[in-house]
């Protein structure tokens, strides 16, 4: 397969519940679909993550777009995968930084300079990768390990829709019609439209929601005002990085997160396509570090891999990596666009709530496919306690705190996962 090429499969071969590989697409018209599918599934985290942290959500789209390029060319087109705002960074950037929660994040500059300096030795982890391999990164992280850090990604945001996205109970209801609207296309829908149960269920949700509430006066109405205000066409706002050591030595650590997050990526794509990319593990490191730089240097967010957007490849089956150049490009374009950034966050809550429901749960079952395919062993007491703490951990958002420095549930999960196994496998 060649950079920019890609074997095109008939959409015949959905009807037949076929996979699409990376290396292969449907028809452009189809791919676009999916690709328009991914961005939807990503933005909701891309944009809520810099709101947390007082960072312009626009310019967040924009870089998330620009660094899946360039993940993309580093990678040369074989990983699926794309890039967008990264959780694990919230909690340092607010150590960091001081921030209220309110407006634009005044300190912005110092968190700049720390993600820049946690791309770059983020960057430098891949070129190890790449020049010694990945065993020793295997051997810390093994099966047992990357599909408790995957499941525990899942399980960790589980609260964010329940707790956050459904102020009373007729919002909760509507959750539960949008996670059963989605259900239903994924279950007695059939080729394309059931690829696109994300899209259609939201959508079929949306009117559902609209009908209950501008119709029937139900509840909070749908407001497009914001739609119709914002310009079509509008810069998002840079910022300049300030290269602080105290800012730097509390972000930098998040490395340790981003590396598992891709890790765990890597694999779950692995499992789910029988199509090892073992190979291409540095250059993925190298590519995410690379565009959590220019993120940064520009004044956006630190980007990952998406955990959303394996949540949709599990459910489609198709891992096309033409699908996140559409993706990519579609997100440049709209980083330039108010108008769509308010399209977005005029989607009622409790709609987007219901479909993070589907996609969170995706990705939590990801993580326990890594574990079937790999047929780990849970009659080994040690995989049972690991398996059993992380999860538990992560889930439960379990914080430690050194100094300033907070390390909230996926990350000490994640640290959790790693020593637990190394220190339950001494003397083996």
């Amino acid at each position: 397969m060649g950079l920019f090429t890609w074997s095109e499969k008939s959409p015949a071969v959905l009807q037949g519940g076929g996979v699409i590989g990376p290396d292969e697409r449907l028809p452009w018209a189809q791919t676009g679909l999916m690709g328009v599918q991914h961005v939807i599934a990503m933005f909701g985290s891309t944009v809520l993550a810099p709101i947390l942290m007082g960072f312009d959500p626009n310019l967040a789209v924009l870089m998330s777009g620009i660094g899946t390029l360039i993940f993309f060319l580093i990678t040369g087109g074989k990983v699926p995968s794309y890039l967008g705002s990264s959780f694990a960074f919230i909690g340092v950037v607010l150590a960091a930084t001081g921030y209220s929660g309110q407006g634009a994040n005044a300190n912005i500059g110092v968190a700049l300079g720390g993600i820049i300096a946690c791309g770059a030795v983020y960057a430098l982890v891949g070129l190890l990768v790449q020049a010694i391999g990945t065993r020793w990164i295997e051997q810390l992280m093994p099966p047992v390990v990357t599909g408790s850090v995957v499941a525990i990604i899942g399980l960790n945001l589980a609260a964010v829709p329940i707790k956050n996205m459904a102020a009373n109970n007729f919002e909760a209801w509507m959750q539960a019609m949008t996670f059963t609207c989605v259900a239903l296309v994924a279950v007695f829908t059939r080729g394309m439209l059931q690829r696109l149960l994300i899209l259609v269920g939201l959508i079929v949700a949306s009117l559902f929601y609209a009908l209950f509430t501008n119709g029937l006066g139900w509840g909070k109405p749908v407001d497009l005002s914001g739609v119709a205000a914002a310009p079509w066409i509008g810069l998002p706002s840079l910022h300049t990085p300030v290269f602080n050591a105290n800012s730097m030595l509390l972000i930098v650590p998040v490395v340790i997160i981003l590396v598992a997050e891709n890790l765990g990526h890597i694999k779950a794509v692995t499992a789910m396509t029988g199509k090892n990319l073992d190979r291409y593990m540095g250059r993925a490191f190298i590519g995410d570090g690379i565009a959590t730089m220019v993120s940064g240097a520009a004044g956006g967010t630190g980007v990952t891999t998406y955990a959303e957007n394996i949540g949709v490849m599990a459910a489609t089956r198709i891992y096309s990596t033409a699908i996140f150049l559409v993706a990519a490009l579609l997100a440049l374009l709209l980083g330039f666009s108010p108008k769509f950034g308010a399209l977005i966050q005029a989607i009622p809550l409790p709609v987007m709530g219901g479909v993070s429901i589907v996609v969170f749960g995706l990705i939590a079952v990801a993580g326990a496919r890594i574990w079937v395919d790999n047929r780990v062993n849970f009659a080994d007491t040690r995989n049972l306690i690991v398996a059993a703490i992380t999860l538990i951990l992560g889930t439960g958002e379990f914080t430690l705190k050194f100094g300033d420095f907070a390390l909230g549930g996926i990350g000490t999960a994640t640290f959790g996962a790693i020593g637990l196994h190394w220190l339950l496998s001494r003397g083996r």
